[in-house]
């Protein structure tokens, strides 16, 4: 199309950054409610393994959101 005016796929571009940044939102506060689920479920364990279990969930949900809020950083940095 000869006739795109320029900048059209820039703006296109934007507009799905744009949308992917609830969706990062969404998935670092889930991460967050995980990672407190698991402690919760780690501190009412009644064996050492599921301690075990519970806790190594929460960090890794941890991680995760800590990743995601990294990205969220990188997507402001990036719009403006």
């Amino acid at each position: 199309m000869s006739g795109a005016r320029p900048g059209r796929h820039a703006r296109a571009l934007r507009f799905e950054a744009m949308r992917e940044k609830p969706i990062t939102e969404e998935l670092r506060r889930a991460q967050g409610e995980r990672a407190a689920a698991e402690r919760e479920r780690a501190d009412a364990a009644v064996d050492e393994q599921e301690y075990e279990q519970h806790r190594r969930r929460a960090e890794k949900a941890q991680y995760l959101r800590h990743k995601l809020e990294q990205r969220a950083e990188s997507e402001r940095e990036t719009d403006g």
